[in-house]
């Protein structure tokens, strides 16, 4: 499957689950004076955004060190979406992350990562990266809208889970979670005939 822009910033916005995310940082919040709320999540954004920018921009270098594939990488990827999908579909009782919330206010874990910037995450920028590098505007641009409507989301998320309901906004979890297994196991066929074609 060949990305464009627009399909880029689509499947970067399901990986990243902002309504998704949104019990999450609620929770990671919880102990976060309210003042502190909108600074705290443009910050997490931010560290997210650098992460995966870092990752966009030096993917294949770091794949070319490790001597990966791109076959390797959209298989490997696949795969986790798959799980990351899995998840989002059938969520674990205590929460993505676990159920660890120790108060205080939330640097880095598990708000900027793993929770925006997690394993498929970094594993799609470099896949985009990798199969198009001369699209990098293309991917550094939907990846930015992607991080502006993340933090749009994530500053109303107390909003938005009482404007919708806990049970909407579960619903629409899991609908990005069906969608999102379909990608990733277009990622994984697409990475197998690729492989089968290199034999």
């Amino acid at each position: 499957m060949q990305y464009n822009f627009l399909s880029a910033t689509i499947l970067l916005l399901l990986i990243t689950d902002p309504l998704g995310n949104i019990p999450i940082f609620i929770n990671a919040l919880r102990g976060v004076a309210k003042e502190r709320r909108r600074v705290v999540v443009l910050r997490e954004v931010a560290i997210a955004f650098v992460i995966l920018l870092v990752f966009m921009l030096a993917g294949d270098r770091f794949l070319r060190a490790m001597n990966l594939t791109d076959v390797s990488l959209r298989i490997a990827g696949g795969i986790v979406l798959f799980l990351i999908a899995l998840r989002m579909i059938f969520p674990h009782p205590d929460g993505a992350m676990g159920g660890d919330s120790r108060g205080g206010e939330p640097l880095i874990v598990p708000l900027a990562i793993p929770a925006l910037a997690g394993p498929s995450a970094l594993a799609t920028v470099m896949l985009l990266t990798s199969q198009a590098p001369g699209k990098m505007f293309e991917w550094i641009g939907a990846l930015t809208v992607t991080m502006i409507v993340c933090a749009i989301v994530l500053i109303l998320a107390e909003k938005i889970q009482q404007w919708l309901g806990e049970r909407v906004v579960t619903a629409f979890e899991r609908l990005m979670g069906l969608v999102l297994v379909a990608i990733s196991v277009e990622m994984m066929l697409t990475g197998i005939r690729t492989f089968v074609h290199q034999l």
